[in-house]
């Protein structure tokens, strides 16, 4: 049996969603199958049961039908460290700082360990569903995409072009993707998903002709747009979000910073119908908020800096405002943060907010881990990732609830807790429940449009 491979034929194209979806459909029709990607570029990232660092979409997707989350479905993650920087994350554990071209030189080095971590995936699994990255077509790059070529052609996969009308221009993308493909992989590829549809469907009958006629590319399917609110993969998507505010009674803005990192904590305020969730960049837009969140945040000294010079102090150091922060934002409510081997900033010492007194140090050694806390009173199953080190990984003052434990708000039992506290009549509701139904519904939704059993029928 074959791979898969899913290729977009832009960046923010839906293969991530699509990919997931596949994987769900594939697994509920008897197939044994795991999510891949071989190196994502994302701040957002889970902890493995085994301590380790994988993007969110390989996680999300492998939870969704039951699987463990290795670093085997995300050999390589990068991590924004701005000026072209990043932070590079092997087999799950931080090894160092990189700047592109570095990476790009040493990527001759990485495909061996992208190729075992898909081999050890290949003895346990029937079929591995392959998400590409951005478009597989760069033409300056394509010696260095480790996404998509590398893995389309070393490992012979099948390929699905993920395209999205939306945007305009789907069939120059697809035509222009398809004829600037390597001749191995064009054979390879199996068809073309249309993604992110509005309007009525027949209009692009049409266009579905031309599609297979013309380009000699079969049409898997044409996908009406629908909001999914889970599994977010980056800043850009999360501000994709969709809400219906119109039963919300507590508002509650996240403050949305340059390094914004961890942002699926707040997939379960995007989906409740008792909150309506914004995320702020403007001070002044705190006074109108219940609630004030400090996220994670990949480069926290930086962001405090920017946290300064937009005037948030005021609202920040305000002990009549309920606060949240998570991670890094929990940083920085101490008087100041230590770093003195530089491992995150360029000062060796800075202030902070001074909410909670003492220090933070950062460390060298990144704290990786997940489990089942004790956070405010409630049980969370979270997970920890920071380098900075303090006595408590919990602190509760007046109107200040500071953590480093990413999954807060997963809890049924915290989000009533806080809510409640504000207004009474905030009821909640189960998210685990909701997040279960969520996913079936949307793997149900995406076989009524995409025709599976012939995906089934390619791969062999």
């Amino acid at each position: 049996m074959n791979s898969l491979s899913i290729f977009g034929t832009s960046s923010d194209a839906g293969k991530s969603t699509l990919s997931f979806a596949i994987t769900y459909l594939l697994h509920q029709r008897g197939l044994y199958v795991a999510p891949f990607k071989a190196q994502n570029v994302s701040n957002n990232s889970q902890v493995t049961d085994k301590g380790g660092e994988i993007a969110i979409p390989q996680a999300f997707a492998a939870e969704a039908i039951g699987l463990e989350p290795t670093t085997d479905m995300n050999p390589i993650l990068l991590k924004s460290g701005g000026k072209n920087k990043a932070h590079m994350i092997i087999n799950g554990k931080s090894v160092a700082n990189t700047d592109v071209w570095e990476y790009y030189r040493n990527i001759k080095k990485l495909q061996p360990i992208v190729k075992k971590a898909f081999k050890n995936l290949q003895k346990k699994y029937e079929c591995i569903v392959a998400e590409g990255a951005g478009s597989p077509v760069e033409l300056n790059l394509m010696d260095k995409d480790l996404s998509n070529i590398y893995i389309a052609d070393e490992f012979n996969t099948k390929i699905i072009l993920v395209a999205d009308i939306e945007r305009g221009g789907v069939f120059a993308s697809i035509y222009g993707v398809y004829n600037l493909l390597p001749k191995k992989l064009r054979k390879n590829v199996i068809g073309v998903i249309i993604n992110k549809f509005r309007g009525d469907m027949s209009l692009f009958d049409k266009g579905r002709k031309i599609i297979e006629k013309d380009f000699g590319l079969k049409v898997l399917g044409v996908v009406p747009f629908k909001p999914f609110n889970l599994g977010f993969e980056d800043s850009q998507s999360i501000m994709n979000y969709t809400q219906d505010t119109k039963k919300a009674i507590i508002k509650v803005g996240v403050i949305k910073l340059p390094f914004i990192s961890n942002f699926t904590d707040f997939e379960p305020l995007v989906v409740d119908s008792e909150v309506e969730l914004t995320f702020i960049t403007n001070a002044k837009d705190c006074e109108s908020c219940n609630v004030i969140v400090i996220p994670g945040s990949k480069r926290v000294v930086d962001d405090l800096m920017w946290l300064k010079q937009n005037n948030f102090t005021k609202y920040l150091t305000d002990k009549e405002k309920t606060l949240v922060a998570i991670c890094g934002g929990y940083e920085m409510m101490f008087e100041s943060i230590i770093d003195k081997d530089m491992v995150e900033s360029r000062f060796k010492k800075v202030s902070g907010f001074g909410r909670i007194k003492g220090v933070v140090k950062f460390e060298k050694e990144k704290i990786v881990q997940k489990g089942t806390y004790r956070v405010f009173g409630c049980m969370v199953d979270g997970y920890e990732i920071h380098n900075g080190v303090t006595p408590k990984r919990v602190k509760k003052k007046k109107n200040l609830y500071a953590t480093f434990v990413h999954g807060l708000f997963d809890s049924d039992e915290f989000r009533y807790k806080l809510f409640s506290k504000i207004d009474k009549n905030y009821q909640g509701y189960d998210f685990k429940k909701f997040k279960t139904k969520a996913i079936k519904e949307y793997a149900e939704f995406i076989a009524l449009h995409v025709e599976i059993n012939h995906i089934i029928k390619k791969i062999g």
